[in-house]
């Protein structure tokens, strides 16, 4: 296969199709709308239904989506038959993710999520099933969770990102969120979620909420204004200390599997009211690979 440069991408050699798009498919026909920092600045805004798929991609997924629905019957069936290898490297996706093994096979069959021909409407795949937890397991998802209770796969529907952003999903059949939160911040967790970054420099903490107004305009073709917003207020310091201990599970999963020399990520849960897919948890990493320069100024600010 002929690799084409993505500065030589153009519609005459990248045919738009149908399903999941291609790398060069997103880079010529569904451009990124937000830049690296507004991304960061969204996750930190305190309001995750602020990311978003591109409008037109969008709608190519809802087409991609009602398909699935009526070959598998639902997304959850499609999901748990076919699209989640639990405990294998993702072989399905169009995407891929530099921590991929360059040995790891991709499958050619990849679905395209088109109802097959002379479909009746009637879902045809057996129903799948989680894999089995284990009766020593513990209840909810933490950094030492067994690889065989996760799929590690990249989102075959991205969001608006920079094209050298990754965007990963890592499913679990084990709940997110520890069955004890803490009352004092759960209707808070439960309505904004958790968020998290990784691998930043002591000069480029987290983009400060302060920032939202003026990457809003980022927004306006989804007619996101600051009014629209839905976010907790501030928290207490100890509320805030909660919340990031509540997180620390997965913020230290990301920092084992991205590692912070080389990688900067923000990763995020999505409260119960933004969920796509209920009944199965999920986090989402956005991952940046840093360049050579980034890397050794890591090396000098950490030396040990």
């Amino acid at each position: 296969m002929t690799i084409i440069p993505s500065e030589n991408l153009t519609p005459a050699n990248v045919p738009l199709q149908s399903g999941p798009p291609t790398r060069e498919e997103l880079l010529v026909y569904y451009p990124a709308k937000f830049t690296w920092q507004q991304l960061k600045t969204f996750v930190n805004s305190g309001d995750l239904g602020l990311l978003k798929r591109d409008r037109t991609l969008q709608k190519r997924y809802q087409t991609w989506a009602n398909g699935i629905k009526a070959e598998y019957g639902s997304m959850v069936n499609y999901l748990l038959s076919y699209r989640l290898q639990w405990g294998k490297p993702d072989s399905l996706s169009k995407l891929h993710s530099r921590l991929e093994s360059p040995n790891t096979p991709v499958d050619p069959e990849a679905t395209t999520g088109l109802v097959p021909e002379g479909a009746t409407g009637q879902p045809t795949k057996a129903v799948g099933q989680p894999p089995a937890i284990p009766p020593d397991a513990k209840p909810y998802f933490t950094a030492d969770i067994s690889e065989s209770l996760i799929s590690v796969i990249q989102n075959d529907w991205p969001y608006s990102v920079p094209g050298n952003i990754e965007h990963t999903l890592i499913w679990t059949v084990l709940p997110i969120f520890p069955p004890d939160l803490p009352p004092s911040i759960r209707p808070r967790l439960l309505q904004d979620g958790l968020w998290g970054f990784t691998g930043l420099s002591p000069d480029s903490p987290p983009p400060s909420p302060s920032k939202l107004p003026s990457c809003l305009p980022a927004l306006a073709e989804w007619g996101v204004t600051e009014k629209s917003l839905v976010r907790s207020p501030p928290g207490t310091e100890e509320d805030n200390k909660l919340v990031r201990e509540v997180g620390s599970e997965v913020q230290n999963f990301v920092c084992a599997k991205w590692s912070e020399r080389e990688w900067e990520t923000a990763w995020f849960v999505n409260p119960p009211r933004l969920q796509s897919v209920p009944g199965l948890a999920h986090i989402h990493v956005f991952a940046r690979f840093k360049s050579e320069e980034e890397m050794a100024q890591w090396d000098a600010d950490h030396p040990n």
